[in-house]
């Protein structure tokens, strides 16, 4: 590459110059596309909503037409990035809900829950503390609200990584946070 530059300071100072105007020039273009695509993702978001009252084929062909410019211009704005996703992995439309957490005035019961065996069931090694998984469950009990909070310690192998835990209690609804009581 070095071969190609011209030997002369003033030819190289153009150069560079062209350079810096081409790279502006990209960088607007790239700013631009993703001033688009948060247009074109709100106008889509503004859609959807229409959508969700009313089902129109009107409506339900402008999102579909709306999500295939949307995702055309992501990906192309990706290749100029220098970003490129795997195709087999999907991006999520929209984001995970989360529980609020119970209130801190509820009165607690802490249960800890620890691996049945003190060494690896695979290799024999000695476990060493990985973290805990957290549950909490609304209780009644006599009248008063009560939050039982099962933790569920995580152990891991020293020697071969294997990961160990106890196993999740049963509740009275899968992945509810009303406890039997």
């Amino acid at each position: 590459m070095s071969s190609s530059l011209p030997d002369d300071i003033n030819a190289l100072k153009r150069l560079l110059a062209e350079q810096e105007a081409l790279n502006r020039a990209l960088l607007e273009k790239l700013n631009e596309r993703e001033r688009e695509i948060d247009h074109l993702q709100a106008q889509l978001d503004k859609l959807r909503r229409m959508n969700f009252g009313s089902r129109s084929e009107k409506v339900s062909r402008r999102i579909a037409q709306m999500e295939a410019d949307l995702k055309a211009l992501q990906k192309e704005s990706d290749t100029l990035t220098g970003r490129v996703d795997d195709p087999a992995v999907q991006r999520p439309l929209r984001q995970t809900r989360t529980r609020k957490p119970f209130p801190e005035s509820l009165p607690r019961d802490e249960k800890r829950l620890l691996p049945a065996a003190s060494c690896c069931p695979e290799c024999g090694g000695s476990l060493s503390y990985l973290g805990e998984d957290a549950a909490e469950q609304l209780e009644l009990m006599r009248s008063v609200f009560r939050v039982i909070r099962t933790v569920r310690e995580k152990h891991a192998c020293t020697q071969c990584d294997a990961i160990v835990q106890a196993p999740a209690p049963s509740r009275p609804i899968e992945w509810g946070i009303a406890g039997p009581g």
